[in-house]
């Protein structure tokens, strides 16, 4: 077990299950669960698929959120780790993770101070920016004549196309490089470029021509930085919805895929090549329970608004309910099941479920899902096995 018993309790009702055979359908519900061989296959399937494109693989942690899960990867073979606020990087730090790549700009001034603090304890901590007055910020903070251990490596952060974050890729860029490059105290690494916008393009060739146009905007801008004697080591981006696209550019040192690990019902509506079955399995799971079924047609569950991320209206059945039902949210704390108009073929009576059935939901968005709950709870053949801690959980700043 991971987690010290009376850690594991603080965390979950369901510590005491630990090892009993069967323990995984008894959970005290909802609860957030892992299925650890399918986990542990979508960890090797995607690092293979790295190694054998040439890339290493540096997965985003925003989706996990989870010390023991980066650990994983990282002894799977990933070069580092990615987080999206500096709240998760200080998080990962006290967990012994040493390589870390905050792929968001870092602009407070007492953040700035929290940043150089952890880059002068974390061997490989890299930062992007994307405009010169945050990049002068950061090159004062971390100048040698306060003292500090470390050179801070940044990243600039290219904008392919989200317009969340990132400088267009150009002059402003080339400049924005150079000034790091030629600042002490700042070690200039490469260039992050995420094309978030195109993760759930529908269409593989829709999607395959953006992802690829947003993969040459990266390596002109290489080409151009290399013009002007300025190298970069890494070319960080890409995710789980281009991870077989993006390696064609023959441009990414590094692909950022943070959701092959779990799959969730966003990115297993996004088509394959060739009409190819997916390649990630859903490993993660909300399991919920059946607590009142007296209307006919519906029956009621223990998993509502306050247990899966709502950004997404499609709601889907991994296991447990017969086929058509549908799983609609009911409340705060309560989700509903509409059972289908098939006959069942004795008796002549609809689909129904009765109090104390179980059933699995897939997450509809894991990323916020994961955010939702403070433990993964990890099945194997049926049975509770370990418990790992939810991290970073709410540590948005």
């Amino acid at each position: 077990m991971t987690l010290p018993a009376e850690e594991a309790a603080r965390l979950t009702p369901n510590a005491h299950m630990l090892g009993q055979q069967g323990s995984a359908r008894a959970l005290n519900t909802p609860a957030l669960v892992l299925d650890l061989d399918l986990f542990d296959r979508n960890l090797s399937r995607m690092m293979a698929h790295c190694e054998a494109s040439g890339l290493g693989l540096r997965p985003h942690a925003k989706t996990h959120k989870s010390i023991e899960i980066a650990r994983r990867q990282l002894d799977a073979g990933a070069v580092g780790i990615c987080v999206a606020k500096l709240g998760e990087a200080e998080v990962m730090g006290r967990g012994g993770i040493g390589s870390v790549l905050i792929t968001s700009p870092v602009v407070k001034e007492d953040a700035i101070r929290r940043l150089i603090a952890l880059n002068n304890d974390m061997p490989d901590l890299m930062v992007c920016v994307d405009n010169i007055d945050n990049a002068e910020e950061l090159a004062r903070a971390a100048s040698p004549e306060r003292g500090n251990a470390r050179a801070l490596k940044v990243l600039v952060d290219l904008d392919v196309g989200l317009h969340r974050t990132g400088i267009a890729p150009g002059e402003g860029a080339a400049k924005l490089a150079a000034f790091i490059a030629a600042s002490p105290g700042l070690e200039f690494k490469g260039l992050q470029a995420y094309a978030g916008h195109l993760m759930h393009v529908a269409d593989y060739a829709e999607r395959r021509d953006k992802s690829l146009a947003a993969m040459k905007m990266l390596g002109d801008m290489r080409d151009m930085l290399l013009e002007q004697s300025i190298s970069c080591d890494v070319l960080t981006g890409g995710g789980t919805g281009t991870w077989d696209i993006d390696p064609e550019a023959g441009v990414l040192t590094d692909l950022q895929a943070g959701s092959y690990l779990f799959m969730d019902t966003e990115y297993n509506a996004v088509s394959q090549k060739d009409g190819a079955a997916q390649a990630f399995e859903t490993s993660l799971t909300i399991q919920t329970t059946v607590v009142s079924a007296n209307t006919p047609g519906i029956a009621t569950t223990d998993a509502g608004i306050k247990s899966m991320a709502t950004d997404q209206k499609e709601f889907r059945i991994a296991s447990g309910a017969p086929e058509g039902t549908a799983y609609f949210l009911f409340g705060d704390e309560q989700g509903g099941l509409l059972f289908s108009d098939k006959k069942e073929s004795e008796g002549g009576e609809k689909h129904s479920l009765k109090p104390g059935a179980v059933l699995n939901l897939e997450t509809p968005h894991c990323d916020p899902t994961v955010n939702l709950y403070e433990c993964y709870h990890v099945v194997q053949n049926g049975t509770l096995v370990d418990i790992w801690p939810i991290d970073t959980r709410g540590r948005s700043a």
